[in-house]
């Protein structure tokens, strides 16, 4: 369900005010860390070469055999030994000085062999007896062929055992092709959370101009890559309507596709709409953070079920769920991911910022003459703010001076 902009109340009143809790809501330092310290990493396990790009690896790789494994040609052309002429050999028979063989880029290099002449350096031509032989052709160099010209010896580029990708490295395609000549099939790497995502909401449209009374579908084209972008892997999506045996069956484990996370999108307020939370209960789920005091997001939670899964419920306003989405599932991806918790950094504050009589307020910002100030458009159903920021500055009740460092933290996508 979509929430409208609620009050701003100080914190833990909203519960407090619904008779749902009696106890502060934790602050976004607090929320942030507990959503860190509740998971633990996932174990390793290994992978295909051809699935391994963009996973961290969890141990050294070492070549299994000498890189190359075998003495080959650099160059199209004949592998020679002694001085010309050369007397043309069987392929791939031992040479004796004064005997060549044809040879391809790559190719075995025939024992005996001390040079490769390339094929525009050669000529066949005859002997006094007709006999086919070999020459230097007008494209030779002086001194062509020297002693080892045009080999790659066995172990040019790593002999067995040699370290080729250190643990922690986060594997591209060069790794993978490195780890493959290395005589590798699987890599073990570091376990990557996979996540479900559930969109809730009868009143979400999700193509076109939504009438009156409906709302753009704002989630499904992009929450998947910031999820990618903060370790996750996406392993599905579900829709949930509004009422509880929907939610109970989108919130239901997938045996064929399990997940470690599932993230959701809206109903978790206190509505008539609202089923999350009661869901939540009814499966028999821990509450780890059941809001957040905090502006915009409050009403983002943290949950884990009983078969281990953990749960971020966000609210249904994009920027709110944005922000809960980067203060809770930022640092448990990271965790289960074998990753440090996600890092803070100070800006300079470039505006005053007014005292509030809310909670801490999380505001996206553009870096002006080396200033964060704070952005328009800011508003928790709005995505125009965040759209043009550079991070989100973290700007505490009693506001903040201009030029006053204040905590922030970067955007997934810059």
């Amino acid at each position: 369900m979509v929430l409208g902009p609620p009050a701003m109340p100080t914190r833990g009143t909203d519960d407090v005010a619904h008779g749902h809790s009696h106890e502060l809501a934790p602050t976004w330092e607090e929320a942030r860390a507990k959503a860190y310290e509740v998971a633990e990493p996932l174990p390793s396990r290994g992978v295909a070469l051809a699935s391994a790009t963009g996973y961290i690896l969890g141990v050294d790789v070492c070549a299994v055999h000498d890189m190359p494994h075998y003495a080959s040609s650099a160059m199209d052309g004949w592998a020679v030994a002694g001085s010309p002429p050369w007397i043309l050999a069987e392929r791939g028979s031992r040479l004796s000085p004064g005997q060549a063989a044809p040879i391809v880029t790559g190719g075995l290099l025939p024992h005996g062999a001390k040079a490769v002449l390339r094929s525009e350096s050669g000529s066949l031509s005859t002997d006094e007896e007709g006999l086919p032989i070999l020459v230097l052709g007008g494209g030779a160099r002086p001194g062509e062929p020297k002693n080892g010209q045009h080999i790659r010896p066995a172990g040019q580029e790593a002999r067995s055992l040699d370290l080729l990708i250190k643990a922690g490295t986060t594997l591209n395609p060069a790794h993978i092709a490195l780890a493959a000549l290395g005589g590798l099939d699987a890599l073990d790497v570091l376990g990557r959370p996979s996540v479900q995502l559930v969109f809730t909401g009868d009143e979400v449209v999700a193509a076109g101009i939504p009438a009156p009374g409906f709302v753009r579908d704002a989630f499904t084209p992009q929450l998947g890559g910031v999820v990618e972008a903060l370790g996750g892997s996406v392993v599905g999506l579900r829709r949930a309507s509004d009422n509880l045996e929907s939610m109970l069956e989108a919130l239901a484990d997938n045996e064929d596709n399990p997940a470690d996370v599932i993230v959701t999108t809206g109903a978790t307020g206190r509505s008539s709409a609202d089923f999350l939370r009661a869901a939540i209960t009814q499966m028999g789920a821990k509450m780890h953070v059941a809001n957040i005091a905090m502006r915009p997001g409050h009403p983002s939670l943290l949950a884990e079920f009983p078969d281990g899964r953990f749960l971020v419920g966000l609210p249904g306003n994009p920027l709110a769920a944005m922000i809960g989405l980067l203060t809770l599932g930022a640092p448990l991806l990271a965790r289960l991911g074998s990753l440090a918790m996600p890092a803070t950094f100070e800006v300079p504050c470039g505006s005053p910022i007014k005292e509030s009589a809310g909670p801490t307020r999380l505001m996206p910002y553009r870096l002006v003459y080396g200033l964060a100030s704070p952005c328009a458009f800011t508003d928790s159903a709005m995505m125009r703010g965040l759209a043009a920021a550079d991070g989100v500055m973290v700007v505490p009740p009693h506001g903040a001076k201009m030029g006053e460092s204040l905590q922030a933290f970067a955007l997934p996508w810059k």
